[in-house]
């Protein structure tokens, strides 16, 4: 009995304090509010037919095993009303890439109700006001569409005690969007309803990752299509180091294009016709500079004149300069190079736009002149549309791109393996050939230094991919194609057609 009793103190006298320590313990953890929605119903015109839709800004908490917030994702989803039967529509998810950049761009530029209107002749946006209108080129009238903004852009955010770099990383950041579309689906009835992915630069990445991630295993999520816009896919392609020829081999026929554009080719040798000499580049690269780059010291001086004579009249540059550099063009030198005598650079993003420097002897440009010269007015659109029109509340800022995701991110793909170039391509032609129908559209611009279309075109040549799915268009600008308004239609004439040709 006296046991007993001393066992009835101790539970009444000692499990309040511990309660207390434990309450203690949980006031510590960082406070998390409720995950935030603002919706509001628009109407939008698109060719002759009136549209009326649903806009849906929220956030999208993401869970732990603990059912414990992790992060929090912001979306905007533009779902159409009056739809009978929800099987029949198709919902494409989009995003763009950095790793760290939101998808204002493809959101304010391209497929979304509203659209911010730059120069199609790739001159410098300047000071507000920006025209910002209905997008005549919305995919609405095909699809609904989601816009978005990974952990770490926009006003996604990791929660409580994360800090982001959980989902930093080629396999963290494609897993965290596959669960983000597998809970939207899900609360908006939307599991049997035709689904797209459209990235943009690493949202290519993003998306060919997503292929894997939603269509592996046996709680997969079937795509109907995948829309790759400005691909970077193996990066073998796209990044130089010593020793790795292969990025100079998928840079050159961009950068042959960019000199086309500047009037720095001999025209008339191609009777003026640029898809000819697009052409004769890409078999130049394989043919000629591809076999000339393997031999490295063994190429006799002879033969390496030769050569860097060739290069010159495809690349505007002299050949002495092709020849001090051993054949291997650096995009960033080149754009230096290009017009050094007419005291310009050329961009990165869209090597149309031209720049200034404060001085002309330098080896590379000061900035992206293709950067500085539209990003102002897209900051402007995103903020100004999420705030003034749908009435996002957040006093966070809205971030646009910013180094914290990229400087953090996880590069590999395989935990223990070798380092190797990311290349997420294989997973690309795995999903396409466990999925019969599933197809990709490939849209590449010209005058793109950041992610060459041969680079691209280089990676679905191969790793399984089933080309007889794949297709390839083209347009006359740069990384962000839609900043020239008749290119911009093109790319959505064409994304409306790939998914109306997957219904």
């Amino acid at each position: 009995m006296r046991g007993l009793l001393l066992a009835l103190c101790l539970a009444v006298f000692v499990n309040p304090g511990f309660a207390e320590e434990k309450a203690d313990a949980a006031s510590d953890k960082p406070d998390i509010p409720e995950a935030q929605a603002f919706t509001s119903d628009h109407t939008l015109k698109l060719d002759g037919q009136t549209i009326n839709y649903r806009t849906v800004a929220s956030e999208t908490y993401l869970r732990d095993a603990k059912d414990e917030p992790t992060a929090s994702i912001f979306s905007v989803a533009y779902i159409r009303d009056g739809v009978s039967d929800a099987r029949q529509r198709p919902v494409t998810f989009i995003f763009n890439g950095g790793p760290g950049s939101a998808s204002l761009w493809l959101h304010m530029g391209a497929f979304g109700p509203k659209q911010v209107i730059t120069p199609s002749d790739a001159t410098d946006v300047g000071a507000p006001p920006y025209m910002i209108r209905d997008n005549r080129n919305s995919l609405l009238d095909v699809t609904d569409m989601v816009f978005i903004d990974p952990v770490g852009t926009g006003y996604s955010r990791p929660l409580g005690d994360n800090t982001g770099e959980e989902f930093y990383g080629v396999n963290e950041d494609a897993e965290s969007i596959a669960e983000f579309i597998r809970i939207w689906i899900t609360e908006n009835g939307r599991w049997n309803s035709p689904k797209y992915l459209a990235g943009e630069s690493y949202g290519t990445t993003r998306a060919a990752a997503l292929t894997e991630k939603l269509q592996g295993g046996w709680n997969g999520i079937g795509l109907n299509g995948v829309v790759l816009i400005s691909a970077i896919l193996d990066f073998q392609n796209a990044r130089f180091a010593p020793g790795n020829d292969s990025a100079h081999i998928s840079f050159f026929p961009s950068e042959a294009a960019t000199a086309w554009f500047h009037g720095k080719v001999d025209k008339t040798k191609w009777n003026g016709d640029f898809n000819t000499f697009i052409e004769a580049s890409r078999t130049y690269a394989i043919e000629t500079l591809a076999p000339a780059l393997i031999r490295g010291n063994t190429l006799g001086a002879t033969q390496e004149a030769a050569i860097a004579n060739e290069m010159s009249a495809y690349l505007g540059v002299s050949a002495e300069w092709i020849r001090q550099a051993k054949l291997r063009v650096d995009p960033t030198r080149f754009r230096k190079e290009l017009l050094r005598r007419e005291g310009y650079t050329v961009g990165r993003f869209d090597s149309r736009y031209k720049g200034i420097d404060s001085e002309g002897t330098s080896d590379t440009p000061e900035n992206d002149p293709s950067g500085y010269g539209m990003d102002v007015a897209y900051v402007a659109a995103i903020n100004d549309y999420l705030t003034r029109e749908l009435k996002i509340d957040f006093t966070r800022p809205y971030k646009v791109l910013t180094g914290e995701p990229g400087s953090q991110w996880n590069w590999s793909m395989n935990e223990g393996g070798w380092p190797a170039y990311v290349n997420v391509t294989p997973w690309l032609g795995k999903g396409m050939r466990e999925n019969p129908q599933m197809k990709v559209l490939l849209a590449s611009g010209w005058y793109d230094l950041a992610t060459p279309f041969f680079g691209a075109e280089m990676a679905l040549f191969k790793n399984g991919v089933v080309l007889d799915r794949v297709q390839f268009d083209y347009y006359d600008a740069g990384h962000m194609m839609y900043l020239s308004e008749p290119e911009g239609k093109k790319l959505s004439d064409d994304v409306r057609a790939f998914i109306q040709a997957g219904q």
